[in-house]
This record gives structure tokens, C-alpha cells and sequence, in this order.
């Protein structure tokens, strides 16, 4: 998990680092929550249409090592993007976005939070990224716009209507608590001295966890990085400008796992994920000192999350029957492997291997309309060859279910051969 506060700041070149993709051991899922992506109105109608620059950069980065944007929200400056390994993505269901605003009386969405929420094999995980009003006198506020985007934010009224009825939640983002009461120089002094831990007991989220119940059901790893914010640009200085902001850790990663509880009895065939647990670790807590474009430092968050499978098989089987060539009409295959709510909105996409996003596709089938034949079993769906890559390469197929709004299953890679010219 990342957050970062971009300050309005174009992208760096290279994320390796940010992202870990050197590491040796690969997670399966990012979750990357930005702040204050440039959003003036002109450049915002343009992001509206075309990627914006920032998640061109992550999907680009990610796309080519296995990872798929399965879902994004973004409100002005806020930005929330969710990436996870092929492997998994039929087993991510029931995606819904939302968003608050909290800033300027609401209206123009500075301040707010955005959040994702799916169902990941089976049990239900939520994401809210937050950017909430800055300074130092307004740490009651902070609280106060929390606990109204968590009152303000709903997902239907099936299962985990809203974000506290979640088995995992992660809260995250710019919360801009400050640390309280020292002055500057003891400040600087404790972080050159690496003797962070004296100021603790006065950043403002601790300070507010001690007598905010809704606070104190979110944990949060040791602060042993030194604060995040405020920077001189490129550099690992803090403000020395006129204003001489106060260091910070002003970029926080928190999780709350749902206490368990008993359903009622009419309840338990219903609540099934109840009965299986959900355990999560926090491995590292950390910042990332060397990217300078903004006036944060990003933070990162890795997790080991342990759960249950409660399905180990996608809702459909597809693959690629025979040759595929632009040169000949191609087929392909599905089988519903348990039930789920088809309907004739539903389509199969042709994509290259290494695709960023569902919207990727090469070209699509809609599986009624150009469905061939059916049994029980299996089902043919017809591929023009009109429609197929004269350059071919490495594909897969996958199912897209319009009514759950996911891709429930995945193909496994064929060759597409190339065209004659």
C-alpha cells in the first residue's frame, strides 16, 4: 500500500523503488492512494478523457509484471487505484467506488475521501483514502470529517452497506495530524537524533485515539520513519522557507479488522464469510526519502493478509477453440463452472497479454449475440476474423459479467498468429 501527497507535481520517471519491483518477493495486490493530483479545470476535463498521468505511470509500471487495474475512483485531487496479480481477478467481485466531499463547504472536493470496496474470495475488504483539513487548531475537525465520510459513505444494501461493515478496512491518505506542543528546534533535534519516539505522545493521532472510540478500533504500525511532511522540493530538508512549517507525520496507513460476532440465527445461512476468519500482519511501515517531486515523502505499508478461500474456482471456464489467425473466423469456449447472474450484456474480450485495464481489450464478443451453440455444459461464441490483430501475439479471453461488473474468468495465454499483410 502507498500514500503519497503529489503536491500538484507531475510524476517521476521511475516508481521501482516506490513500488518495491525489485524485491524478490511480489505482492498480489497494490493499493495506491494519491492527494492533490493536479486538478485544475482545464487539465482535470483532459484526465476525464485520457488516463491521467499519474495512473498511466502505475498501470505502466505494473501492467508488464502481471498486475491488472481492477478498479480506480478519483475526486479532483484524490486518486485511488487498486491493482492485484491475473490469478485473482476472477475471484474479485461486488466492486463499488464512492466518494465524500469535505472541503470548501463540500463543493469543490479538495478535501474528502474516495474509497473502493470488493469482495476478495469471499470476504469483504474496503479502502479509504483521505485527505482531510490541513493546519495545526484543527485536529478535532480531522476527526470530525472522518466519522462524516464514514456515516455519508454507502454501497447498496447487501452485504457491508457501509465502510465500518466491512471484515477489513484500511484508512489511509494525508489525515494531516500534526505533532502538538514542541517547538522547532527540539523537533529537528529528536529527528536528527533518530530519537523519534519522544515525539509520539504529541502527534495529534494519537493524541485523538485516546478518547475517540471511533479512532481506537484502527491500528497502526510503530512511527519509526521520520515525518513526512513538509520538504523543500527535491531534497531531504525540511521547509526553509518563511513559514517554517513543522515536520509531520502527516501520511498515515491504518487498518481495522471487524471484530467477529455472533449472526442471528435467521442470519447465519446468509453471513457466510462469518465463519471464516481474517488475519492481517503488517510487515513494514515505512517512507520512501528519495523521491522529491512533492513536498511529502510517501509512505508505504506492506501486509501479510491470511484468509480463507470460500471459492477456489472462477464463476466461468473460457478458452480459445483451435487456430487463432486474422486470416479465419475463431471460436471461443465458456462453461458456467457455478451460477451467477449472466444476462445477454455479458462479453468476452480479446486481450494482449500484459493488458493494464478491462478496458484494454483488443475487440469483444457479446456472448448472446453471437453465441453459435449451447448445452448444459459448454457454449461457442463466434469471433470474426475481421476483428482479430493482423500483428497477432500472446492472449488470453476473458468473461466480463455486466451485471457483477468484474471479469469472472480468465483463459489461460494462446498464440494469435500474425495476419497475412
Amino acid at each position: 500500500m502507498v500514500t503519497w501527497n503529489v503536491a500538484t507535481a507531475d510524476p517521476p520517471d521511475d516508481i521501482s523503488s516506490l513500488l518495491h519491483l525489485n524485491s524478490p518477493k511480489t505482492p498480489d495486490l497494490y493499493v495506491i492512494g494519491l492527494q492533490e493530483v493536479y486538478a485544475a479545470p482545464h487539465r482535470f476535463i483532459i484526465d476525464m478523457a485520457v488516463e491521467d498521468s499519474w495512473s498511466h505511470l502505475f498501470m505502466s509500471s505494473l501492467a508488464p509484471r502481471g498486475y491488472l487495474k481492477v478498479s480506480s475512483i478519483r475526486m479532483q485531487g484524490l486518486l485511488l487505484l487498486f491493482f492485484s496479480k491475473l490469478a485473482h481477478v476472477p475471484f474479485i467481485r461486488d466492486i463499488h467506488d464512492t466518494y465524500t466531499r469535505t472541503g470548501i463547504f463540500g463543493y469543490w472536493g479538495n478535501k474528502g475521501g474516495v474509497s473502493i470496496r470488493l469482495s476478495f474470495y469471499g470476504h469483504m475488504l474496503c479502502f479509504l483514502n483521505c485527505h482531510l483539513a490541513a493546519h495545526m487548531q484543527y485536529a478535532s475537525q480531522r476527526v470530525d470529517e472522518f466519522e462524516y465520510i464514514l456515516d455519508t459513505q454507502t454501497f447498496g444494501p447487501k452485504k457491508a452497506p457501509h465502510v465500518l461493515d466491512h471484515k477489513l478496512v484500511f484508512w489511509f491518505g494525508d489525515l494531516n495530524f500534526r505533532i502538538q506542543d514542541h517547538g522547532m528546534h527540539f523537533l529537528r533535534n529528536c529527528i536528527t537524533s533518530h530519537k523519534l519516539n519522544l515525539l509520539w505522545s504529541k502527534d495529534q493521532l494519537t493524541m485523538m485515539k485516546k478518547k475517540e472510540a471511533v479512532l481506537q478500533e484502527f491500528d497502526e504500525g510503530p512511527l519509526d520513519f521520520q515525518p513526512t511532511y513538509k520538504f523543500d522540493r527535491f531534497s531531504d530538508r525540511y521547509d526553509s522557507s518563511g513559514k517554517m512549517r513543522k515536520p509531520a507525520w502527516t501520511d498515515r496507513i491504518l487498518w481495522r479488522v471487524k471484530p467477529k460476532e455472533s449472526p442471528p440465527e435467521e442470519e447465519k445461512d446468509e453471513d457466510r464469510d462469518s465463519e471464516f476468519p481474517l488475519k492481517l500482519k503488517q510487515d513494514s511501515y515505512t517512507s520512501n526519502m528519495e523521491y522529491g517531486v512533492s513536498d511529502h515523502k510517501p509512505v508505504i505499508g506492506i501486509f501479510t493478509l491470511e484468509l480463507r478461500k470460500m471459492y477456489e474456482t472462477p464463476l466461468v471456464r473460457v478458452c480459445a477453440e483451435g487456430e487463432w489467425s486474422a486470416d479465419i473466423d475463431a471460436m471461443v469456449i465458456y462453461s458456467p463452472l457455478q451460477p451467477f447472474p449472466s444476462s445477454a450484456w455479458d462479453w468476452i474480450g480479446l486481450y494482449k497479454v500484459g493488458f493494464r485495464s478491462v478496458s484494454d481489450y483488443i475487440t469483444y464478443t457479446w456472448v448472446k449475440d453471437d453465441e453459435v451453440s449451447f448445452n448444459d455444459e459448454l457454449t461457442q461464441v463466434y469471433v470474426s476474423k475481421d476483428e482479430i490483430p493482423v500483428l497477432g501475439g500472446e492472449c488470453v479471453l476473458c468473461y466480463y459479467c455486466s451485471t457483477l461488473q468484474c471479469i469472472v474468468g480468465i483463459s489461460s495465454p494462446f498464440k494469435v498468429s500474425a495476419g497475412l499483410l
